[in-house]
């Protein structure tokens, strides 16, 4: 089940890149990597494709999933392989096109998951208070483990109040619960890499989204 603009309001044009229509309660995921082309597209659409699996609404109760490039191949398409690596998971690759990263989209995210930390700091460098919001992926997945479910608002309260706490419980863990080594929080980039490379990164990406999707939703992967 894949809804690519649920939630996400109505551009006003594609070169002014603006949105209107956009729902006041919402809660914006942005993943980033380099191009847009090979990490970050998997990562969205994984996220898309586990809230799907996991809630069965298209809307996801105000999640909206998106995803730039520090140096986005502005409407290019998905990498063939990583549409392949999707199609393993049963998620939907159809109508992407990557986008460069704008401070708008920063602006607007709640959470910026990164593949790597060189993209973390390009995030932050960018301003817009985006420091306590922003994480790699891998970094967000170590805090998010380390959180309890109960001290997190119940589902009753909605999905974007509790991804609210979620980002807040983890930015307070980050100084606390550091990475074992360095390249712990890092998603290496597949670009230009066989198949067999982009599986086994598509592998590390759905790995490390389990948990953050299971503690955002309270609902456990079907197994």
């Amino acid at each position: 089940m894949t809804a690519p603009d649920a939630g996400r309001g109505i551009w006003d044009g594609e070169e002014t890149r603006t949105f209107t229509g956009l729902p006041r309660d919402s809660f914006r995921i942005l993943h980033v990597s380099t191009g847009n082309v090979c990490r970050s597209p998997i990562t969205e659409r994984l996220t898309r494709h586990a809230l799907a699996d996991r809630l069965g609404d298209p809307l996801w109760g105000g999640l909206v999933v998106e995803s730039a490039g520090t140096w986005g191949h502005e409407g290019a398409p998905m990498e063939a392989n990583a549409e392949a690596v999707l199609a393993d998971f049963g998620a939907d690759a159809s109508g992407f096109t990557g986008r460069e990263l704008l401070d708008e989209h920063v602006i607007m995210a709640d959470l910026v998951l990164t593949a790597t930390r060189d993209h973390r700091q390009q995030v932050i460098s960018m301003g817009h208070s985006a420091g306590l919001r922003t994480f790699t992926l891998k970094e967000f997945t170590r805090l998010v483990k380390a959180i309890d479910p109960a001290t997190l608002p119940p589902l009753e309260d909605g999905l974007v109040v509790r991804a609210r706490a979620l980002v807040r419980a983890a930015a307070a863990l980050r100084g606390w619960l550091l990475a074992p080594t360095a390249e712990a929080d890092e998603v290496f980039d597949p670009y230009g890499a066989p198949l067999t490379f982009f599986r086994s990164i598509g592998d590390e990406i759905h790995e490390a989204l389990d948990p953050v999707v299971t503690a955002l939703t309270g609902v456990p992967a079907r197994t």
